[in-house]
């Protein structure tokens, strides 16, 4: 195993993306959140969660007293790299170039982004980056990954919006079975009606967090919601998905209830997905209002990397039990205006993903979205031709990888994603999915369920 550790001179290294903590920085950063202390200790902060997302799609945290707040902006919060390398169920391999008890990182919350939690009194959250002791950021920090996305598309004078639709089963608690935690219909406002209270608290929590919402419902599976958020530049998106992710589990839990965000819930039924929105704007114009050339261009590219993106954007083993026809799951390489089963849906201004789901890295995600984006706009890709009846009617039609084998086989040898990533990152992203392949080689798919039903 290779471990790598840059210093200050790496090439790797972009002045234009990466904040490096130097000693001014860290004074600023000091000041900024002795500032902030008043206000959040008014609002009875007590503790606040500093959250990065691991390969494998996990939430993971370390949590500061808040009178430690300013000491953790400026000198950052111990972490070992060494999760780089955890499976979903907290199982540690051997990577290539990540695993093993030694080194430390650092993670330094963004205090833009800091939130007071409605759903967790006393609680405050800020999404963390990783940096070296050194001051310099980890190359294999997932939300550096979105960080750099952004930045290669200013060089390419665009910007972009995005937003996540989430959804998630409610189970009953006290089981690890699946208990649907109320009986009404698909897109029945019974269950608004069973879980009224559930429902309002939870819509409070997201707008005294500032999240913008722009629709809330029930949906098709048993106790299964949506909620979908307001587009954002591509790092508040994925920073938005983790925090809508994390509301809706504390507040579930206060209600006495179980969120699952998993793929697959119980085999054979309807999954959980967490589709993709993104519209391109180029000089205050929005590129996909009227479908224009580098909107084609950009949905071409991402099509043409689809099967590869699966291993970013459909990561588990559960995820391949909802990617079957005729569920919805938008199984085929295939694009099509208002067509809820091509992996690719045109809509009015933006372009939806729909096979995607929330065991996915939001931050990896629009990363490797972007990537094949930009690649299909350097190459000038054509977009087929949109279809207009379900896929699985045509025989004809490629399907997206049917295992997370297949995924992971197509991502290693997109030069275009690998390249994105780096050798580090995208070798340390295969290790954990064939680590999880390998450990449950001899699971059942209702076993698949059951393992990560609450996992994620």
């Amino acid at each position: 195993m290779v471990i790598y550790q840059p210093e200050f001179g790496d090439e790797r290294q972009d002045a234009h993306t990466l904040r490096i903590v130097d000693s001014a920085e860290r004074d600023q950063r000091f000041d900024r959140a002795t500032e902030l202390f008043d206000g959040l200790n008014a609002r009875n902060v007590s503790v606040v969660a500093l959250t990065w997302v691991d390969n494998s799609g996990i939430i993971r945290t370390k949590s500061v007293p808040l009178r430690r707040l300013a000491h953790a902006a400026a000198h950052g919060v111990g972490a070992s790299p060494v999760f780089d390398v955890f499976l979903f169920d907290d199982w540690i391999i051997q990577g290539r170039f990540a695993g093993g008890p030694v080194g430390d990182l650092r993670l330094h919350p963004d205090l833009e982004r800091l939130t007071v939690l409605a759903g967790q009194p006393g609680w405050a959250w800020a999404p963390a980056d990783r940096h070296f002791q050194s001051g310099v950021p980890y190359p294999m920090d997932q939300r550096l990954q979105a960080r750099k996305a952004v930045r290669n598309l200013a060089d390419a004078g665009l910007t972009a919006q995005a937003g996540f639709e989430v959804e998630w089963c409610l189970g009953k608690s006290g089981t690890d079975d699946w208990v649907p935690a109320t009986s009404g219909s698909a897109y029945g406002h019974a269950r608004q009606v069973e879980l009224s209270d559930y429902c309002v608290d939870l819509l409070d929590a997201l707008d005294q967090q500032d999240v913008e919402v722009l629709q809330f419902h029930p949906e098709y599976a048993a106790g299964q919601f949506e909620v979908s958020t307001a587009p954002e530049d591509l790092l508040a998106a994925a920073d938005t998905a983790v925090l809508v992710k994390e509301t809706i589990r504390a507040v579930s839990i206060r209600h006495g209830m179980r969120p699952s965000f998993s793929p697959k819930v119980v085999n054979g039924g309807v999954g959980n997905g967490g589709h993709l929105h993104l519209s391109l704007w180029r000089d205050g114009t929005n590129l996909f209002d009227g479908f224009q050339d580098e909107a084609r261009q950009f949905s071409a590219g991402v099509l043409n990397h689809l099967r590869a993106l699966c291993a970013i954007g459909a990561p588990s083993l559960a995820s391949y039990l909802r990617l079957v026809p005729n569920t919805w799951a938008a199984p085929f390489v295939a694009w099509g205006e208002e067509n809820r089963e091509t992996a690719l849906r045109l809509i009015r201004d933006n372009l939806e993903i729909k096979c995607f789901d929330l065991t996915a890295n939001p931050y990896l995600l629009v990363a490797g979205v972007v990537a094949a984006g930009l690649d299909g706009i350097a190459t000038q890709a054509v977009l087929p031709e949109g279809l207009n009846v379900d896929p699985a009617l045509l025989g004809d039609v490629q399907r997206l990888p049917t295992s997370l084998k297949e995924a992971v086989d197509e991502f290693e040898k997109d030069t275009v994603l690998t390249k994105a990533f780096g050798q580090e990152l995208a070798g340390t992203i295969a290790d954990v999915r064939r680590g999880e392949m390998e450990r449950y080689t001899d699971a059942s798919p209702q076993g698949i369920a059951n393992i990560t039903r609450w996992r994620y």
